[in-house]
C-alpha cells in the first residue's frame, strides 16, 4: 500500500514560542523516521504528509493514499486529536486508530470517565473544577489528584497535583486553570500500584498485548507518574511485566474500557489500584506515542517479545481488516 504519515513535530511548533511542556505531546524526527522505516520494511511505500495544515493542502490538491498512519495530536482545543481523522473522513481516506468521536472523548478525561463509569468499569470518584468555589464545594474525600481535563503526556501532573485539603485544592485549581486555560479533573487519589495496558485490535477481536507495572525509582518525583518523570523515564522509571491476579484484573478493566469508549486498532490504557488492590481506570491514550524506545506502548510491546516492526504491522493489519481494505491490498499485491 501507499501509506501516508500524519504527525506533529515538536520542531514545527517551537518557533511559535511555546514552552517545552506545551510541546510534550508532539513527535520527534526519530519517531517519524522509525515509523516510516517499519512501514517500508513491511513492504509499503510511504509518504510523509505532516500536520493538519499540510494534510489539508495535499487533500485539496488531489493527493490520496491507501491508508494514513495517523499520530497527529493537533495544536489546540479539547477536540484537537479528532481534527485529522475528521478531515480524512471528509475526503474518504482510510486511517489508523480511533474515529473523531472517540479521539475527542478520550482526550477529555472527565467525559471518558463518565462513559466507562456508566459502562460499569471501575473508576475513582471525580469532579470537574473550573473555579475556586468548585474546589471548595466538591464533596469528594481527600486526598485528591488534580490535572488538566484535556491534556496528555503527564502535562500538569506534578507534586502539587496531590492535594490534602480544600485550601490546597483551591491553590492547585487556580494554578492549573491559569496555566492550561481549561477545567481541571479532580479525582480521589489512588495510592496503589500503577499499570499501563497495551491493547491491539477491534471489537470482540481486540486483546491485551500485555500489562506493565510502572514503578518510580528513588530518583523520581514520588508517587506520581508525572510529566517530568515521563520525560526522564530512562533514569526515573522501572517498567516491569506483571501477570499476577491484580495485573490480570487491570488488563480486564482496560479491555472493557477500550470497548466502552469505541477505541480502534490500538491504544494504551492507564490503570491504578486503590488501597485495597482494586484496579481502576485512569485514562485512555487513543494516540499512544510511537517512539520505539521512549514511548510506553512500544516499551510495553517489546517487554512481551513483540518487535517494533510487529507492533506497527499489527496496527496496520487491524486498520486494514476493520475498513475492509484487505481484498484491495491483495489485488494490488497480485
Amino acid at each position: 500500500m501507499l501509506i501516508g504519515l500524519t504527525y506533529d513535530l515538536r520542531d514545527d511548533y517551537r518557533d511559535l514560542g511555546l514552552p517545552e511542556e506545551a510541546l510534550a505531546e508532539f513527535d520527534s524526527p526519530e519517531t517519524v523516521a522509525a515509523l516510516q522505516a517499519a512501514l517500508e520494511r513491511a513492504g509499503h511505500a510511504t509518504d510523509r504528509i505532516g500536520n493538519i495544515r499540510a494534510l489539508a493542502e495535499r487533500l485539496v490538491a488531489g493527493h490520496r493514499w491507501d491508508l494514513v498512519f495517523n499520530i497527529a495530536e493537533g495544536l489546540s482545543g479539547r477536540s484537537r486529536e479528532a481534527q485529522v481523522p475528521a478531515l480524512l473522513e471528509a475526503f474518504g481516506v482510510p486511517y489508523t486508530f480511533s474515529d473523531p468521536l472517540t479521539q475527542a472523548l478520550g482526550l477529555d478525561k472527565a467525559m471518558a470517565k463518565q462513559v466507562v463509569r456508566d459502562a460499569g468499569v471501575p473508576t475513582a470518584p471525580f469532579a470537574v473544577f473550573e473555579t475556586a468555589s468548585d474546589a471548595l464545594d466538591c464533596g469528594l474525600t481527600f486526598p485528591l489528584f488534580l490535572k488538566p481535563v484535556a491534556e496528555g503526556t503527564g502535562k500538569g501532573c506534578e507534586r502539587a497535583s496531590k492535594v490534602m485539603d480544600h485550601d490546597e485544592a483551591v491553590t492547585a485549581t487556580l494554578d492549573l486553570v491559569a496555566r492550561f486555560r481549561q477545567p481541571v479533573l479532580a479525582e480521589a487519589f489512588l495510592p496503589g500500584r500503577e499499570f499501563t495496558v497495551g491493547i491491539l485490535g477491534n471489537g470482540k477481536g481486540a486483546s491485551v498485548i500485555g500489562v506493565v507495572e510502572i514503578t518510580l525509582l528513588a530518583t523520581a518525583e514520588a508517587e506520581i507518574y508525572s510529566f517530568e518523570n515521563k520525560e526522564l523515564c530512562e533514569d526515573r522509571v522501572l517498567y516491569q511485566m506483571a501477570a499476577d491476579a491484580e495485573a490480570q484484573e487491570a488488563g480486564r478493566i482496560a479491555l472493557a474500557a477500550y470497548r466502552a469508549l469505541g477505541c480502534r486498532d490500538a491504544a494504551r490504557i492507564d490503570i491504578r489500584s486503590d488501597a485495597h488492590g482494586n484496579p481502576h481506570f485512569l485514562e485512555v491514550n487513543t494516540l499512544a506515542g510511537m517512539h520505539p524506545s521512549h514511548s510506553d506502548l512500544p516499551i510495553l510491546a517489546a517487554k512481551t517479545g513483540m518487535t517494533y516492526d510487529a507492533l506497527v504491522a499489527g496496527i496496520v493489519e487491524a486498520a486494514v481488516l476493520r475498513q475492509g481494505l484487505a481484498e484491495d491490498v491483495r489485488r494490488a499485491a497480485s
